[in-house]
């Protein structure tokens, strides 16, 4: 059986919870919740493992706060022997619109600190990611606030079905692998 490791980036603590930058962990919630899976707690994560068609993904929400995430993805590719483009890595986005979807085999920090540990952490910026839009509709020196911050209405309107194509997504990584994803996904 294939293994994937799927993280979502995202900071612990209820004070972060449903915020732009933690929108890895909602969309590995979502997964769990649509497979009737429990997370639980685990050496730098919270794990959870999910059996599809035939393939085994151990999705992880790393306990390390954002700028260690490279830790537990280092960690749990290790314990689980799993190979870098087996790894996909979910992470909120300020350069794409809100919602909008962009898989990719590998790419720049982009400023991100999660990622940029990642990088740190497994010495390359090659390993698959899906980057989901939260805009960037903040003033100057707002943008630590509108990422922390919570979604608004307008936004709120649509996030559950953009929540459920990145999950999609996720599935279909691991499934028909990225470069097949990407072309069904990359334009939704």
């Amino acid at each position: 059986m294939s293994k994937f490791l799927i993280v979502g980036l995202g900071n612990i603590g209820d004070e972060y919870a449903h915020t732009r930058h933690n929108i890895g962990f909602d969309i590995l919630d979502f997964l769990a919740q649509e497979h009737d899976l429990k997370f639980r707690p685990d050496r730098l994560a919270d794990v959870a493992e999910l059996k599809y068609k035939g393939k085994q993904l151990i999705l992880i929400k790393p306990t390390t706060y954002m700028n260690l995430s490279g830790k537990a993805v280092n960690y749990w590719m290790q314990a689980e022997k799993i190979a870098i483009e087996n790894c996909l890595v979910l992470v909120d986005e300020l350069a794409l619109p809100f919602g909008k979807i962009r898989l990719g085999p590998k790419g720049s920090d982009g400023g991100h600190n999660g990622l940029k540990n990642i990088q740190e952490v497994l010495g390359t910026t090659a390993y698959p990611r899906l980057r989901f839009g939260i805009s960037n509709e903040f003033g100057k020196g707002a943008q630590v606030n509108y990422v922390l911050g919570k979604w608004n209405d307008e936004e709120q309107k649509t996030l559950n079905d953009r929540i459920r194509i990145a999950a999609d997504a996720v599935k279909a990584f691991a499934f028909v692998g990225l470069a097949r994803c990407m072309n069904e996904f990359n334009t939704k």
